[in-house]
Order: structure tokens, then C-alpha cells, then sequence
């Protein structure tokens, strides 16, 4: 998929793409650091139809919610050969002990078995997350592991 970037001098910068109707969804990001959701007519794809001007927070949590599915099911497809491999999402909740702690102080592995193989934030992606990863309220830990450890993973991070 295209994802065509436009300077909008003064403004910002807009990157969006098409969509299969015809219109266009995308962003704007302004110089204030605000973004705007946007799409487009169907009949006129340089006319916006609707906006919401979105927080940096809600820009995250959005992205985070289109993005970590994706990721969840992509690593589920990859793992649909093997018995008894799960993958889940396990997010760190507001007030969450592990809230500016790092990965390996949850000690995820050695109680429960389980792997966290990305974090997603702010709708992007840290694959691979080392022990010393900083987590922040927020996240997203993706997870592989047997249905029970990640259920025990869960409890530990209070989901």
C-alpha cells in the first residue's frame, strides 16, 4: 500500500493513502505537534468530509489498537502449525506496578514460560524488547507461550 507524504507548508506535513471505496484516510501532523484524522470525499479526494484532531495520547492509543492486532495475528498465523503456542496481547495498565519498571523485572520468562516478542507504543513497534525495556502505561507486551502461562503472565501485569 502507497502511503503518499505531502508538505503542507506552514502547517505540517500529511501522509494518507487510498482506500479501496476510493477516498483517502490519513493525518495531518501540525507544527504544534497535533494530529488530525482525516478523510476525504469519496467524489473529491483532495476535500476532507470529516477530521478529529487527536492528542499525541489518543494518536497513540489509536495506533496502537489498528497496530497491535496485526501483529497479534500475524505471529497467531505463524504459530498455527504449532500445539499448544498462543499469542496474546497484555497491556500495561495506568497504574500498573511494572509502570516505569523495566521487562525484566516482571521476570515474565522465568515465572510463567512465556516471551514477550514485541511492545508496541505510541503505534510503533519495538521488536524484540531486552530485559533493561522500559515500560510505560500504555503498552502493549505481544506475547507468545501456552495458554496457561499466558494467563499467569496476565495476572502478573494485572490485565
Amino acid at each position: 500500500m502507497n502511503v503518499d507524504v505531502t508538505l503542507l507548508p506552514g502547517i505540517g506535513v500529511r501522509k494518507d493513502f487510498a482506500l479501496a471505496g476510493g477516498r483517502r484516510i490519513g493525518v495531518i501532523t501540525r507544527k504544534d505537534g497535533t494530529n488530525e484524522l482525516i478523510v476525504s470525499k469519496r467524489d473529491d479526494p483532495d476535500t476532507t468530509q470529516a477530521s478529529i484532531t487527536l492528542s499525541n495520547e489518543e494518536a497513540a492509543a489509536l495506533g496502537n489498537l489498528l497496530g497491535a492486532p496485526q501483529l497479534v495475528a500475524q505471529l497467531g498465523e505463524e504459530h498455527r502449525e504449532l500445539p499448544g503456542i498462543r499469542t496474546r496481547q497484555l497491556p500495561v495498565q495506568e497504574g500498573s506496578r511494572f509502570d516505569g519498571r523495566t521487562l525484566g523485572e516482571t521476570a515474565m520468562r522465568t515465572r510463567t514460560g512465556v516471551s514477550v516478542v514485541a511492545v508496541m507504543r505510541a503505534g510503533q513497534v519495538q521488536p524484540s524488547p531486552a530485559p533493561d525495556f522500559t515500560l510505560v502505561a500504555g503498552d502493549l507486551l505481544v506475547a507468545v507461550g501456552t495458554t496457561e502461562g499466558l494467563d499467569h503472565a496476565a495476572k502478573i501485569l494485572g490485565c
